[in-house]
């Protein structure tokens, strides 16, 4: 898999930036099939946990976790009712903390989960987390 959700265009399916696309693809190759060593996977939901006030979202592929934007966006929380609503994230290490004032004992995190999502979690290769919900992974909290 590669993650394209930082050469996506809104209005269109098929990204003009094919380079990117390409190169990401290829670095995936060169270690799945070829041995390579280099990173080819942007940061990977692995499990989430809780902690007062809040979830701890942890990754693989999450060495030197950053991001490309003014604050880290695209996360949101939901409690026993599902209902989601935008969270506060900050990166601490290789993980993410997500918090919001309006649930006050989060259940669920999410990210980049609308169609067009504009990404701002990266690791230390530059490569963009990938989307996902921790509902999508029973037994995992």
């Amino acid at each position: 898999m590669a993650v394209t959700l930082d050469v996506g265009e809104a209005n269109n399916i098929h990204p003009a930036d094919k380079q990117t696309v390409g190169a990401r693809l290829a670095l995936a190759a060169d270690s799945m099939v070829y041995g390579g060593h280099k990173d080819y996977q942007g940061p990977l939901f692995r499990e989430v946990t809780t902690q007062p006030g809040g979830l701890r979202v942890w990754f693989d592929h999450a060495d030197g976790l950053n991001t490309h934007a003014a604050k880290v966006e695209g996360f949101e929380v939901a409690g026993e009712d599902r209902r989601y609503v935008p969270a506060d994230a900050r990166i601490d290490g290789a993980t993410v903390v997500v918090t919001s004032p309006k649930v006050a004992d989060p259940q669920y995190v999410r990210y980049a989960w609308h169609g067009i999502a504009p990404p701002s979690l990266y690791n230390a290769a530059g490569l963009p987390a990938s989307t996902f919900s921790s509902e999508s992974f029973p037994g995992v909290q």
